[in-house]
């Protein structure tokens, strides 16, 4: 593994950075601003808009996507290349990431798209979704089950002529309450009788479908995102067997397509969000006196601190080799570093935000600061995407074969 970042990471980095620094962050408290005169907490303030706009100027959109297209302004970068990029939009995580078009649940959901939609998928949803013209949700997870495990979910999908019928529970799907998301990519079983990974599909459903019924938003530690967590309800909703996406049983093999990129690129925000926590606690560190000294002069604060930028340095290694092997070796292949760093990312930014939040005081728990929000929004990422026992299953049976080969072998 090369540890230089290549030129042309460089060039996007630098970039980047003036966009933060001109624009995003500057633009937090009108964000703020904007939401609390709303009343709305689905509200889509205008400053978003603008900020797109901006960075569709600057050639700072679609960074995420794979290929490389100038109909949508997507560079073609490799994983290794966008991991620095997501770090810096972690910065400034409710802003930076929509602003060029790179945020959850889209981009997992454009990747579907790309690879297992129609003409018809793509022309009606793809092509918006990457002109950051609509916004769009995941629905797999379900109150009544376990859904770290799939092969779990109970949303039925019924055959019927020309026509699926579903119908079930949904919830945490995130993005459903956006203001401008239009569909669904839901997940459910066309076949309780087919082999346990093969009875799951995946369809394309509209948002506006009869039968489809948002019930409610879920609080995530009392924060309501914008975007929002929605439980959402399918009762006798009827779509064409043209919204099947790949083909009936695909289901599961989608699921973990899309979830591997999608849980490195939470992890790269991750140190963006450990980076600006370990910068605000060392400012507020130096600003705040206690018994005639600086908080910064305290020893415990100093290992803090210190302890940070080593974990930090850490993640950010594990992670920049796991994206240097997502591109070299495939995801699969990939597939034990990206369960480690999908626990290891958010532990560690936990860490960091707490301790900031430690520092702030008072403060650090108020809406005054981000750190709180951080936190929230790092203790749902544990959960997020499989939660981190299931990772460390991972992690564990790879490790569990690996000794059984090699006393097999004699090694």
């Amino acid at each position: 593994m090369q540890f230089e970042l290549s030129d042309r990471c460089k060039e996007y980095q630098e970039k980047l950075v003036s966009f933060m620094d001109e624009h995003i962050y500057p633009a937090e408290g009108i964000y703020a601003a904007q939401m609390a005169e709303s009343g709305d907490a689905n509200f889509h303030p205008p400053i978003l808009e603008e900020l797109k706009n901006e960075a569709r100027k600057r050639g700072l959109w679609n960074l995420f996507h794979p290929h490389e297209s100038e109909e949508w302004g997507s560079p073609g970068l490799s994983n290794l290349d966008y991991a620095p990029l997501a770090e810096i939009m972690g910065r400034s995580p409710y802003l930076a990431p929509e602003a060029t078009n790179c945020n959850a649940p889209d981009t997992g959901n454009m990747e579907v798209l790309q690879l297992f939609g129609t003409e018809e998928h793509q022309e009606k949803w793809l092509k918006p979704l990457l002109a950051g013209e609509i916004a769009s949700a995941f629905a797999m997870t379900e109150p009544a089950v376990a859904s770290s495990d799939a092969t779990n979910v109970q949303l039925r999908m019924d055959a019927d002529g020309d026509e699926y019928v579903l119908n079930g529970r949904k919830w945490f799907a995130s993005n459903a309450l956006h203001a401008n998301c239009k569909v669904l990519i839901v997940m459910g079983k066309t076949n309780v009788d087919a082999e346990k990974h093969r009875q799951q599909s995946m369809m394309v459903v509209p948002l506006d479908t009869p039968g489809v019924t948002i019930v409610r938003g879920l609080p995530v530690f009392g924060y309501m995102d914008r975007e929002g967590h929605a439980e959402i309800l399918f009762e006798n909703v009827r779509v064409p067997k043209s919204a099947l996406l790949a083909g009936e049983g695909d289901g599961f093999m989608i699921s973990q397509a899309r979830l591997g990129p999608g849980r490195i690129h939470h992890c790269m925000r991750s140190i963006g969000m450990a980076e600006r926590a370990l910068d605000l606690m060392i400012s507020r560190a130096q600003d705040r006196v206690t018994f005639g000294e600086p908080v910064a002069n305290r020893s415990n604060i100093q290992d803090w601190i210190a302890e940070a930028r080593i974990d930090i340095e850490m993640i950010r290694l594990l992670t920049l080799k796991t994206a240097w092997l997502m591109d070299t070796v495939g995801n699969q292949k990939a597939r034990t570093e990206i369960a480690a760093i999908k626990v290891a990312a958010p532990e560690v930014a936990l860490e960091v935000i707490d301790r900031a939040i430690q520092v702030h005081g008072g403060g650090g728990v108020t809406d005054d600061f981000p750190l709180a929000s951080f936190y929230a929004h790092q203790r749902t990422l544990r959960l997020a995407d499989g939660p981190d026992e299931v990772h460390k299953r991972t992690i564990a049976r790879v490790e569990l074969k690996r000794m059984r080969e090699t006393v097999r072998s004699g090694v």
